[in-house]
């Protein structure tokens, strides 16, 4: 019997990873903060 969770990063970036934090205003938000780092 598999487990349930079989990870897959490349599916894993595209859901929660940079560029799709770039298309919400979360990322820019911080940039007009001025933060040093965005994020993690």
């Amino acid at each position: 019997m598999k487990r349930t969770y079989q990870p897959n990063n490349r599916k894993r970036s595209k859901k929660h990873g940079f560029l799709q934090r770039m298309k919400t205003n979360i990322i820019n938000r911080r940039r007009k903060k001025g933060r040093k780092q965005l994020s993690h």
